[in-house]
């Protein structure tokens, strides 16, 4: 491909909307652009860059066996009704885009396929025979991002990889989710990227067992904790952890001590010498459910400790099955409670009494408060917490005496530094990390709500055992390029790179340059590299910084040298650097270095 065909248009500044580097550089390089929000065009280059994606995860799906399909982008409602995710996906902060047809059918756009694929299973596979199957599928997703940001890694439309595979017991599922797990990695190997596989939450997509692979890089949005021996990782959302030892609390009965205008822990601790470790916080909150009134949450922290939203949300979905999808949990206000129900802000300690929520419907009953401690706070002995009266705290309370224990469930966030569990020896290390893949065991959640069965080998009927696999294809080129960048522009690992070898004419005008140019072009393409020739009629300046910029890993610059056939091969990645040689020199390092690695997919 000729630069002056090739639609390119770079930009020397960094553009207003672009946050992080790679943002930045995709769109300065001409790789992409901006339409609204979160919706991008993927202009020539991008898109070969993608092409060269799609086709290694082809052919590493092809060597674990899965089958490529289309699925549908609309799908009915219906399906993702009997699923029970429909009001989860399309109520308040739901992220899927739902619209009506001309006949008043309920659709919306995917933002994932388990619906679909589980039903198509449910009308093809029937017999234990014809399992274990997998299928998978490239295509546009759609997500109703709140906040659309970092260009392609958080986008309201993007290019995803995701696989399904069914099988007849929960055995062989393991054995594809590690077939899976082993390719995932060669993918991101062969991609170039330097991924960490983590522990994960399942999140909305549900399952027994889940695991990220994560792009380490500076811009990342989740932080990922793991152990320095290399036993131990995961996201923060998942990971567990052992807390400092509590101060214990000096021995006594328990009294009430006056707090003046000592509305939090830091004030309390300040003003009477107490440890944070000491004191037990409650959180008063209210879960809105699809199915279900409204019901409040009282949750018991040690004092030094942070709420895992993540972990109280999966707590809350997993004691009220029958309440549909958990739509949000948030502070519990007055406006919720009845009249005689009030509870003053900073007022509340465990021993709280059950609250009387105000529901939309009179006729529904109110369910009881949940009533949940996370062992930082059980373990306490004695503590300080509120009294629920004015400005007064409790000091020496203890389980039991003052209330019955709550529920004990892990609700606490790890943090960096803190013990890991299984050595105490090693404490938690933090890195930003890039999701760019994810699979789940599923289990069996999605083949019962959509009765998805086969026949087994005893003749009888029972749900299909399913696993999933995402790998974000468009995600991916970006984290490629916050990895791989230096302050001159984008450096792409090899196998994923546009093209391999951009060949610079430093003066076009010079006929001889040009002569060896097309030569070297010529002879590259016949040896099946990609290769770019930079025949615009701009200053070499230019063509050098718009090469840097686009980061092409070999640069091969045509320009004085060329009646002596000499030529300047430049290694992009910073490897060898600079280096002066005969032209067939540099195309004999060429062909031997890359080879078919920079062949089009």
């Amino acid at each position: 491909m000729r630069v002056s065909r090739l639609m390119l248009v770079t930009l020397r500044d960094d553009p207003a909307e672009a946050e992080i580097t790679s943002h930045k550089l995709l769109l300065r390089a001409g790789y992409m652009r901006r339409l609204a929000p979160g919706i991008f065009a993927y202009l020539p280059l991008l898109w070969r860059v993608l092409q060269k994606i799609s086709a290694i995860v082809r052919e590493e799906m092809a060597a674990v066996d899965a089958l490529e399909t289309l699925l549908p982008q609309l799908q009915p409602a219906d399906l993702w009704r009997r699923s029970g995710r429909w009001d989860g996906y399309t109520a308040g902060e739901g992220i899927m885009f739902h619209l009506v047809d001309r006949q008043e059918r309920p659709l919306g756009l995917g933002p994932t396929h388990e619906e679909v694929v589980t039903a198509l299973a449910a009308d093809l596979l029937r017999s234990y025979r014809q399992l274990p199957v997998c299928l998978y599928q490239i295509q546009t997703k759609f997500r109703d991002e709140i906040r659309p940001r970092f260009g392609l890694m958080r986008g309201r439309e993007f290019i995803m990889k995701d696989a399904y595979s069914f099988h007849a017991d929960e055995a062989c599922l393991r054995r594809t989710y590690a077939a899976m797990d082993g390719a995932y990695r060669r993918i991101f190997e062969r991609c170039g990227l330097r991924t960490v596989a983590v522990e994960a939450d399942s999140g909305a997509i549900g399952g027994s067992a889940s695991q990220e692979f994560m792009v380490t890089a500076e811009a990342g949005e989740d932080l990922i904790l793991t152990s320095p021996d290399g036993r131990y990782a995961a996201n923060q959302e998942r990971a567990v952890s052992l807390p400092e030892p509590a101060v214990p609390l000096p021995a006594g009965p328990c009294r009430a001590l006056a707090t003046p205008v000592q509305t939090s822990i830091e004030d309390l601790c300040t003003a009477h010498g107490f440890d944070p470790t000491q004191t037990v916080k409650v959180l008063l909150l209210l879960a809105r459910f699809a199915a279900a009134p409204d019901r409040g949450v009282l949750v018991c922290l040690r004092g030094d400790q942070q709420l895992n939203d993540v972990k109280l949300a999966n707590a809350v979905t997993a004691r009220c099955p029958d309440a549909g999808a958990l739509l949000e949990i948030g502070p519990l206000l007055a406006e919720h409670l009845d009249a005689d129900s009030a509870v003053p802000f900073g007022f509340l300690g465990p021993h709280l009494g059950d609250l009387s929520l105000r529901q939309p419907d009179p006729r529904a009953a109110a369910a009881p408060l949940l009533r949940l401690a996370d062992p930082s706070a059980a373990e306490l002995e004695a503590f300080v917490c509120g009294a629920n009266r004015v400005d007064e705290h409790l000091v020496g309370a203890c389980w039991g005496e003052l209330c019955p224990l709550p529920e004990v469930v892990d609700l606490r966030a790890a943090q960096p530094g803190e013990r890991c569990r299984h050595d105490p020896s090693q404490r938690l290390e933090a890195a930003r990390g890039i999701e760019v893949g994810h699979i789940f065991q599923l289990g069996r959640k999605y083949s019962e709500a959509l009765e998805a069965r086969f026949t087994n080998e005893a003749g009888e009927d029972e749900p299909l055992w399913m696993g999933c696999y995402g790998i974000g294809v468009s995600r991916l080129a970006q984290a490629a390029v916050e990895q791989h960048h230096d302050a001159d522009g984008i450096r792409w690992p090899v196998a994923i790179a546009p093209y391999t070898v951009i060949i610079v004419i430093a003066s076009s005008q010079d006929p001889v340059q040009v002569a060896l140019a097309e030569e070297l072009y010529g002879r590259l393409l016949a040896a099946g590299i990609d290769v770019l020739l930079d025949d615009r009629p701009e200053r070499a300046g230019v063509k050098f910084k718009d090469a840097d910029l686009i980061g092409i890993p070999w640069r091969l610059v045509v320009g004085r040298g060329a009646g002596e056939r000499a030529v300047e091969l430049v290694d992009r990645s910073g490897g060898t650097g600079k280096r002066d040689l005969t032209a067939d020199a540099a195309l004999e390092q060429l062909v031997e270095r890359v080879g078919l690695q920079g062949a089009s997919p």
